[in-house]
């Protein structure tokens, strides 16, 4: 796996254009990552295949970093000029990612060309995120949220309020319910 991520980084970096990548490939490099950290904490840290293994792990943590930068800036730079993202070329996760990254790049259009035709441009300025309060029906791990704030982990009967999201796929799941509160 290390020279499939050394070719990627490779291609990576001497390309201006996105290059492709299989959809599964973060899957298998974090098990690459995984193993060799397993291998290492079972090596004696004085004897050279240790000392040999330290060294790939740093050189893969820097290539994993930069490809992962380069990456997400080409992709940005895409979505801002408002061009289609190439979804064979992405991983699963980039794919999942770059909805958001697409809609708001088209919202940020949309706003720049309500200004310059001198409209005020329709946007709601709600700074807090809509929550919903729950209560859970099962046991749940700890999560992060949306927000990327930790929750959790939950008891059956606990409540909690969630971002609205978060709350909607646990309920989906049948692990909690939304707790109605009524307004005064």
């Amino acid at each position: 796996m290390y020279d499939e991520l050394y070719e990627a980084w490779k291609s990576e970096t001497s390309k201006t254009e996105l290059q492709k990548l299989p959809s599964d490939y973060y899957g298998k490099l974090s098990e690459y990552v995984k193993k060799v950290r397993e291998e290492m904490r079972m090596l004696d840290p004085r004897t050279v295949k240790a000392k040999l293994m330290r060294e790939e792990y740093q050189h893969a943590r820097m290539m994993i970093r930069e490809l992962i930068q380069i990456r997400y800036r080409k992709l940005t730079s895409s979505a801002v000029r408002g061009a289609e993202l190439p979804s064979d070329f992405l991983t699963e996760e980039e794919q999942a990612l770059c909805k958001d990254v697409s809609t708001v790049a088209e919202a940020f259009r949309e706003f720049a060309q309500s200004l310059v035709r001198g409209q005020r441009p329709a946007i709601i300025l709600d700074k807090s995120p809509k929550r919903i309060v729950l209560r859970f029906l099962k046991d749940v791990p700890a999560i992060i949220g949306l927000d990327m704030k930790p929750y959790g982990p939950f008891k059956p009967e606990d409540i909690a309020s969630l971002p609205a999201e978060n709350a909607k796929i646990l309920s989906r799941q049948g692990l909690a319910e939304k707790v109605e509160i009524p307004s005064n």
